[in-house]
């Protein structure tokens, strides 16, 4: 199941971390800054599937902030604001926006707002990709993005990876990788996955695959030493 990347930009501290709180316990991954400039900021940086979008914010407002990012994405937002004239919610709308919610608000119908239009913007059910963390792998087009980045995988590379995200969180040993991506006829050293391993961890530069000793490999959310 995908777990989506959502950016919430809202310059009261109080809100903002019920909100990430109320998001996290959904299983979303959830970046949290209190001004439209970090907004534009952590945009450009990462990639994400919606963003929660003040309006009255100091040094950038958010009609301004989504203007912005109209100019070069039709990510998901949704404006949370306590202006309730009419006028700026049709603005809101004009600028591109998904929704528009009223301050005092519900939590809950704010996460259920979220999940609607990310079931309506996203193909959920899909099966042409695969998703792990920050990284998304075309099942079709055999792509690789990192954070938003793309990545070049030889097949055999792109493989491994993938039965890695397919099998999480089990561990694979070397054997059965071998089995696997090379085929059952194939009797070379185990060693070759290691060093096929290895050129992932360099190219896709995040901390997730990890060494069980002695036995393969398995991937890691949490931040570790790669060994």
């Amino acid at each position: 199941m995908n777990r989506y990347n959502i950016l919430v930009v809202e310059d009261d501290k109080d809100i903002q971390e019920l909100m990430v709180e109320f998001l996290k316990a959904k299983d979303y991954y959830v970046d949290a800054v209190s001004d439209g400039v970090e907004g534009i900021q952590k945009f450009k940086e990462k990639k994400y599937d919606l963003i929660i979008l003040d309006i009255m914010m100091p040094n950038l407002d958010g009609f301004t902030t989504c203007k912005m990012i109209r100019n070069s994405s039709n990510i998901p937002i949704i404006f949370l604001t306590a202006l309730t004239d009419e006028a700026d919610q049709m603005k809101g709308f004009d600028l591109g926006c998904d929704d528009y919610i009223t301050k005092p608000f519900s939590f809950n119908l704010l996460v259920k707002r979220v999940e609607a239009i990310l079931k309506r913007t996203t193909k959920t059910d899909n099966k042409d990709t695969l998703v792990f963390k920050d990284m998304v792998l075309g099942l079709n087009t055999y792509t690789v993005d990192v954070e938003g980045e793309s990545v070049e995988l030889t097949l055999k590379e792109f493989n491994i990876l993938k039965e890695l995200i397919e099998k999480y969180p089990q561990v694979i040993t070397r054997e059965n990788l071998l089995d696997s991506i090379w085929g059952y006829d194939f009797y070379g050293d185990t060693r070759i996955v290691d060093a096929h391993i290895k050129n992932i961890r360099k190219k896709i530069k995040l901390p997730y695959i990890k060494t069980v000793k002695g036995i393969g490999y398995t991937l890691e959310k949490n931040n570790y030493t790669m060994e």
